[in-house]
């Protein structure tokens, strides 16, 4: 599977599991609050402020950290909400997410708890 492919994956992946999160765990009720406290999660702008995170903190593998290089040069698209540097960053991201899905979903389900637990 091509990493644009992954990202497509990841972006699903990671989506379904914040959604859950917010609902099972947090318990919150209203879609709205849902959406607006989900923002903090799945918005480009926070995929890269979580990557970095990770990154920083020594939580990815050497590996991980190639295949977000990766997911982050094969992205050719822009987004309107946000400049083209962050879309590529959280595309990196989003593939590392949709790559450790289909490897190691140990790993993905390591990294997902991670994130939710440590509020990043």
């Amino acid at each position: 599977m091509d990493n644009l492919r992954f990202a497509y994956l990841g972006d699903a992946v990671y989506e379904l599991y914040i959604r859950k999160y917010l609902i099972e765990k947090k318990s919150i009720k209203k879609v709205k609050d849902l959406q607006e406290t989900a923002i903090n999660y799945v918005s480009a702008k926070s995929q890269v402020r979580i990557l970095e995170k990770l990154i920083n903190d020594n939580i990815l593998t050497l590996e991980e950290q190639d295949v977000v290089r990766q997911g982050r040069n094969a992205s050719s698209h822009s987004s309107k909400s946000t400049d083209i540097v962050t879309y590529k960053r959280s595309t990196g991201f989003e593939c590392l997410i949709g790559y450790l899905y289909e490897n190691n979903i140990e790993r993905c389900n390591y990294l997902l708890d991670y994130i939710v637990g440590n509020e990043l």
